[in-house]
């Protein structure tokens, strides 16, 4: 299934796409997710922790930078996971770009992701998996501001116009934010989706 999202960024775009790029400071601002090892400066492992009312899930899996272009401020990410008790898996190739907007930046995010195994059961339905996704990226956008507001006065230097970003020289301390709230999130997903198709049959 495919869908897009886009979110805002109270920086200009040089010192936003730098912030973005800082992948062990912005992990932590993603719903449920800990990053356990960077294996290279294009490759990082971690896991997300989902929970679907009593029904908790823990993908451990890879993520991958298949290219970045650092002028163009645009990139794209292959991630793929398995849940920790084996009932199936997900993978996601997500393409991700930055422009300036009045307030800032924008980043523009086009997700084609796929379900499988019992995951596949939970997720079924395009219209509730992407309204879930416009939650977890809000939710991920309004972390993102708080870390910005406790930044010092000074903006982040802006990344270089090279293929890869740098790797850090120590290793990882994981950091995992709050698991994510699933259970809320469905349930406005499918209120969601119950006003959408009342005022269709309204018209």
């Amino acid at each position: 299934m495919q869908f897009s999202n886009a979110f805002e960024v109270p920086l200009p775009p040089d010192a936003a796409w730098a912030f973005l790029m800082d992948i062990e400071r912005i992990v932590p601002c993603v719903p449920g997710a800990e990053l356990t090892e960077i294996v290279d400066q294009n490759t990082y492992k971690g896991k997300v922790s989902v929970r679907l009312g009593p029904v908790a899930l823990t993908f451990s899996g890879v993520a991958k930078f298949e290219e970045t272009n650092n002028a163009a401020r645009r990139a794209r990410v292959k991630a793929q996971g398995t849940d920790n008790k084996g009932r199936g898996g997900a993978a996601a190739t997500v393409n991700f770009q930055l422009e300036p907007s009045g307030t800032g930046s924008k980043v523009l995010v086009d997700t084609d992701l796929a379900l499988s195994g019992a995951v596949a059961q939970y997720g079924r339905g395009a219209g509730m998996i992407q309204n879930v996704a416009a939650q977890l990226i809000n939710q991920f956008a309004e972390a993102l501001k708080g870390q910005i507001v406790q930044m010092p006065l000074s903006a982040p230097a802006a990344v270089s116009n090279t293929a890869t970003t740098t790797p850090p020289s120590k290793p990882v301390v994981a950091r995992a934010a709050k698991p994510i709230g699933g259970f809320s999130l469905l349930l406005r997903a499918i209120w969601a989706a119950f006003l959408g198709l009342f005022s269709r049959r309204s018209v």
